[in-house]
């Protein structure tokens, strides 16, 4: 399950939350500090493992 990153636009608070991509296109959680739902998804870099050997 993939975890997003956000900030509340309220408070400030940074946070990490896991959810399927479905639930992400739906909607956003609420922040665990202040409660707001003003939550921003801030994109984060994606980087891909494989054990493939060149």
């Amino acid at each position: 399950m993939p975890t997003y990153q956000y900030r509340c636009e309220k408070c400030g608070e940074m946070f990490e939350h896991a959810e399927r991509l479905a639930e992400h296109e739906t909607g956003h959680p609420n922040c665990p500090k202040c409660g707001s739902e003003k939550v921003q998804h801030i994109p984060t870099p994606f980087v891909a493992k494989t054990s493939r050997k060149c």
